[in-house]
């Protein structure tokens, strides 16, 4: 059995490209036992330097306003604190004060309460769809709607309305842009491309965006989307946020509620359940991202012997060609590649029975059976 002294993510390298909340989904993963690498694929404009939300606000205070969806509570604080900034806070809230307030969930509601406002309307499932479907059936036909954004557009939600005969004021709070230094994201790619990283989780579709921008960018978005298909766990804290991974094949993970504890428990549990488990020269092995549990002792295994060893446990006891072991490679190269990494993979794994030699054929595990 394995050591309940080693924590569930201990050999797992996880890569995040948050920028709001990177430190918390961090420790959340760390306490696991995960390493964490980041690569900021985003940055936030700070909201009093920034011009498109003052506009946006005039244009609200400009005339009547029927309605006001709040999205996120740090999104509404943030926008009246910016507001208070530019001398318009009292205007605001006396504006707001004569609106119909909807909120999407609590912690909106809770920061339009701490304004002093009071909502009419937050549906239970705490989603933007659902307060859509409100709207629309309630009509909104002549009715001057504004939408406090929360990082991305809305596209349909906006749309929708606009159809339905509303005029719709978009309420950019918390508009990101890319990352200043790109240097760190760079390298959390290449680290992704040479099997060094494990899982992908993202909170906002712009980070993911930005990602796959900088992958493309630089030629490497081909090698990307084959690793996230293929190797790296991709996790999304929702479905907005998993737009473009999906557009492009990329399979993803999501919580059932859009929470960043529930997005760490996710990523948890996915790679927990996709490790490999086997038992060989009467050892138990359990394959983690960069490393593998022997006998209940985590055993640190480079990248290199990793792809080798993860190739081995695809079909257990089956003779592997070393042909087919330099595909499994993170840079290819020739077969004396794959003696080098197979006598590094014995070293690090403590037992050089656990992997034998088939002369003129290959390499195989010394599996016995599999185990759960």
């Amino acid at each position: 059995m394995t050591d309940t002294a080693v924590l569930p993510l201990a050999g797992f390298a996880v890569g995040i490209t948050a920028a709001r909340r990177a430190d918390e989904l961090g420790a959340l993963l760390v306490r696991k036992g995960a390493t964490v690498r980041y690569g900021p694929a985003i940055r936030i404009v700070p909201l009093a330097d920034d011009t498109e939300l003052y506009a946006a606000t005039k244009r609200l205070l400009s005339g009547p306003i029927d309605v006001v969806v709040a999205t996120t509570g740090i999104g509404f604080r943030g926008w009246i604190e910016a507001a208070e900034g530019w001398g318009l806070g009292d205007e605001l809230l006396t504006r707001l004060g004569r609106t119909a307030v909807l909120t999407r969930g609590p912690k909106a509601k809770g920061a339009v309460r701490a304004a002093g406002l009071s909502e009419v309307y937050s549906p239970r499932s705490e989603s933007n769809a659902e307060v859509l479907q409100h709207l629309l059936e309630s009509g909104v036909e002549g009715q001057r709607i504004a939408v406090q954004l929360h990082g991305e557009p809305l596209p349909y939600f906006v749309d929708s309305l606009r159809s339905a005969g509303a005029e719709v004021i978009e309420v950019p709070v918390y508009r990101w842009v890319g990352p200043a230094d790109p240097g760190p994201l760079d390298r959390l790619l290449d680290a992704v491309l040479e099997g060094a990283i494990d899982a992908m989780p993202f909170t906002s579709a712009p980070a993911a965006a930005s990602t796959l921008a900088v992958a493309k960018r630089t030629g490497r978005l081909a090698a990307l989307v084959n690793a996230m298909t293929q190797r790296v766990l991709v996790a999304c804290v929702g479905p907005i946020c998993a737009g473009p991974l999906a557009a492009l094949g990329i399979p993803v993970v999501q919580p059932e509620r859009a929470r960043i504890g529930a997005l760490a428990r996710t990523v948890s549990q996915a790679l927990e359940e996709r490790s490999p488990r086997i038992r060989a020269a009467g050892r138990q092995i359990e394959l983690r991202g960069q490393a593998a549990l022997v006998d209940g002792q985590l055993c640190e295994v480079a990248p290199a012997p990793m792809a080798v060893l993860r190739a081995l446990a695809t079909e257990p006891g089956r003779v592997v060609s070393r042909r087919e072991l330099t595909s499994a490679l993170p840079s290819g190269g020739e077969e004396h590649a794959v003696e080098t990494a197979i006598g590094r993979l014995r070293t690090s794994l403590g037992e050089g029975r656990m992997v034998q030699t088939v002369v003129k054929r290959g390499y195989r595990l010394a599996v016995e059976r599999e185990y759960t």
